[in-house]
């Protein structure tokens, strides 16, 4: 595997991705029984902008950058926003960006509890040294696919499990849908949140086409592209497919999707939308 999520730290699909985490740990946060948050490539931890591989890339200047103003911002992106100042900003600076892990944390409470699986060793050894005096945290080096399925049903038997592979594998959908599938018949209850990149070609589309075949019931899609989803040579945008998300997900979402839209889209490029794959 090459995948470095450095290259990509902060970029508009980061800012999606971690809106969404946000608002589902806010979700959980709302009782007071405890959870379980489970990332299977949960990446470094931590991001420094000033950082070689992610000054070549710049890829969070088109993220991340574009909209840490906040202005107008409604509700789900300014509580994202004020996390991201909270672990990034210095004198009024960007100058790191959070990962999964760093951001869950942020906001998960005492009683909760973090298993974050990366497979690179390098990244790995990053993570540890990011999150070690963390008592909520257990960092396991082995293949997310693999750890996920080991570790679940967790103890505290809600919680939330973030799935985020590089596609770097030609198979990667395929896989994703077994392990998913095997997941939610070992902890049906449990929210799985899966990213994907939204590229040339229908790749993603024929993904939540098979999920929606699989009989799992209560799957939701967000999506949001800053160019036409066919456009050749790159990342056009990416998505998210919730499976059992909480209860009133879409409204705490609503408004977010149109104002990311307007604000990391060329102007009549790109698209956004919340819809159920697969309904009660």
């Amino acid at each position: 595997m090459n995948y470095r999520h450095a290259y990509h730290a902060g970029n508009g699909a980061d800012v999606l991705k971690h809106v969404v985490l946000l608002a589902l740990l806010d979700h959980l946060n709302r009782k007071d029984a405890p959870y379980c948050f489970i990332d299977t490539h949960a990446g470094r931890g931590i991001y420094p902008l000033g950082a070689a591989e992610t000054q070549r890339a710049g890829e969070f200047r088109s993220g991340i950058a574009k909209i840490l103003d906040g202005q107008d911002a409604p509700p789900a992106i300014a509580r994202y926003l004020e996390v991201i100042r909270g672990i990034g900003v210095e004198d009024n600076v960007l100058v790191r960006y959070p990962g999964s892990p760093t951001l869950a944390l942020a906001v998960m409470r005492d009683q909760d509890r973090a298993v974050l699986a990366e497979l690179q060793h390098a990244e790995s050894t990053a993570l540890k040294s990011s999150v070690y005096r963390d008592r909520r945290a257990q960092v396991h080096e082995r293949d997310g696919h693999e750890a996920l399925l080991a570790l679940i049903p967790p103890k505290e038997k809600r919680g939330l499990v973030l799935v985020d592979p590089p596609y770097e594998q030609p198979d990667e959908f395929e896989r994703l849908e077994q392990t998913l599938s095997t997941a939610l018949t070992r902890w049906p209850t449990g929210i799985y949140a899966v990213w994907y990149p939204i590229k040339h070609g229908e790749a993603a589309n024929r993904f939540l086409n098979r999920m929606a075949t699989t009989g799992i019931r209560r799957q939701l899609v967000i999506e949001l592209t800053h160019e036409r989803d066919d456009l050749p040579g790159g990342l056009n945008g990416s998505g998210l497919l919730i499976i059992n998300p909480p209860y009133q997900l879409e409204e705490t979402l609503a408004g977010s999707l149109p104002w990311l839209h307007f604000r990391l889209s060329q102007p009549g490029r790109g698209r956004h939308r919340i819809s159920w794959s697969v309904p009660e």
